[in-house]
């Protein structure tokens, strides 16, 4: 029964064969590729079956009178086996086409593919379905093609032009590049005309692949996203310069937001009366982390210069006399005292000059060599810490958390709550510290909230900075919360 079926009228067999399997690749859905891949494949040969059987050859001409009434269900016929070849083709193309492992990037390579599956497809139902002679037709439409490359030039360009760029990969979908007209950002697509570009202001660039294809490219993705940034600094020549550059190099080593391998590079670039220049080498994670990364190594070579008792030097622009430049001689660095370093706290902004005097009479100087261990974790520190000099280095359970330098402060978690601290502080280079006890600070939590709610603020900020890629630990969330939860009790009293 089933052979009578499809045999006893085979070329109405074919064709309706042929439009069920369109109908049901069409309902299939395109997230199941090797589905459809399969479907075409079995209509696609019960189809071929069918002609062989019935002693039709697709692959050849046979001539027949158009007044023939067999002659419109042969031309259907066979022009839908020829659509079910090149879509089961198209098929293996789009699921096995893939450049190393990337589908993203073989898009273009496919569609290419593709585009000659169709070119023959079309040829081949005209030369073996319909009878017009290929070879004829090909040669007459030169001039055609000729006017039509003219006139495409420009689309060809880009079409070709992204060809070249998808077969030598220069980039893949992801990557951040430079370019020599100075676009920057990543690849977000590339397609048959034009390259698309995410830039750092979250804009799309959309560039032509022939355009694309002529400027000077720099993957900044690789070996990997690590990004070189460069920063030249001028410090007035009152110190040698030996003491300058360890001064340097101590702001990029207390940095939390570069690399740490490889380490960062001072150089000392030219000396002269006016100025000592240098200039800061160092890495960020991603080119994404360069504005992150300046501001805090400009804010810390502040804070160390300061420390140091450095002076920044004047613009090479201005006008100035040579008799009025600093001197080693003559230099009067900033000193930098208790009071001087509470005002430069931010978090003290809300105290009068009175109440910063008092607060600065009662601090105590303490000094760490390099290693030694200023608090374990676990244990507490009753009293606020401000680093006057020096790099301390926070670690929990060995693993690197974060780095205190010139101007930041610890040891609120007790001073504020009764709490322990969650990371070992040790010292990583000579330390000195100003030191106030809780006795001197607590009136002043009372009589000014915001100063509390200021340090509990820092407080939550340090445990962002310190989580250095993973997960904050519960125990800092816990102490903020409780902090604040002192801070209202205090506010209560």
């Amino acid at each position: 029964m089933i052979y009578d079926a499809l045999f006893g009228k085979p070329l109405i067999s074919l064709i309706v064969v042929g439009f069920a399997g369109i109908l049901v690749w069409y309902f299939l859905s395109s997230q199941r590729p090797t589905t459809r891949l399969v479907v075409q494949i079995l209509f696609f040969g019960l189809m071929t079956l069918i002609l062989v059987g019935s002693g039709i050859e697709p692959h050849r001409f046979q001539g027949y009178q158009s007044e023939d009434p067999q002659a419109l269900l042969v031309v259907l016929a066979k022009s839908l086996w020829w659509v079910h070849l090149a879509w089961a083709v198209i098929g293996f193309i789009r699921l096995y086409l893939v450049l190393e492992g990337s589908p993203r990037e073989a898009r273009l390579l496919q569609d290419l593919v593709i585009g000659v599956v169709y070119i023959g497809m079309a040829l081949s139902i005209l030369a073996f379905v319909f009878g017009v002679p290929i070879g004829t037709l090909v040669a007459t439409s030169g001039v055609i093609a000729i006017i039509l490359g003219l006139a495409l030039q420009n689309t060809l360009a880009d079409v070709f032009s992204g060809i070249a760029l998808t077969l030598g990969r220069p980039y893949v979908i992801g990557d951040w590049i430079l370019l020599s007209d100075g676009t920057e950002g990543r690849i977000v697509e590339s397609n048959w005309r034009a390259t698309h570009i995410l830039t750092s202001a979250n804009n799309v660039v959309v560039l032509p692949n022939s355009f694309l294809a002529k400027l000077g490219l720099t993957n900044v993705s690789r070996p990997d996203e690590t990004h070189l940034l460069v920063l030249t600094i001028r410090i007035a020549p009152t110190r040698m310069p030996a003491l300058i550059r360890q001064v340097m190099l101590s702001a990029l080593t207390s940095c939390n937001s570069i690399v740490r391998e490889p380490p960062p590079v001072v150089a000392l670039k030219g000396l002269d009366a006016t100025a000592l220049e240098v200039e800061l080498q160092f890495r960020v994670t991603s080119p994404s982390q360069r504005v992150t990364a300046r501001n805090e190594v400009l804010d810390l070579v502040y804070r160390h210069c300061k420390s140091a008792g450095l002076i920044l030097a004047v613009p090479p622009a201005a006008n100035i006399l040579t008799a009025d430049l600093p001197t080693e001689e003559n230099a009067r660095p900033p000193s930098v005292t208790p009071l001087a370093l509470i005002e430069a706290i931010p978090v003290f902004a809300t105290l009068t000059s009175d109440e910063k005097q008092k607060l600065a009479e009662t601090t105590t100087v303490r000094q760490f060599r390099k290693g030694d261990v200023i608090v374990q974790e676990g244990e507490m520190l009753p009293s606020l810490m401000m680093v006057r000099a020096g790099i301390i280095v926070a670690r929990r359970e060995g693993e690197e958390r974060g780095r205190f330098a010139p101007g930041d402060f610890f040891g609120e978690t007790g001073l504020l709550a009764g709490m322990q601290e969650i990371c070992t502080l040790e010292a990583l280079t000579p330390v000195t510290v100003y030191e106030i006890a809780q006795k001197a600070f607590a009136p002043l939590l009372t009589e000014r909230p915001a100063l509390a709610e200021e340090i509990a603020g820092a407080l939550a900020g340090r445990a962002e900075r310190f989580r250095d890629g993973a997960a904050r630990p519960p125990e800092q969330a816990h102490n903020v919360h409780a902090i604040l939860k002192t801070i209202r009790t205090i506010f209560r009293a």
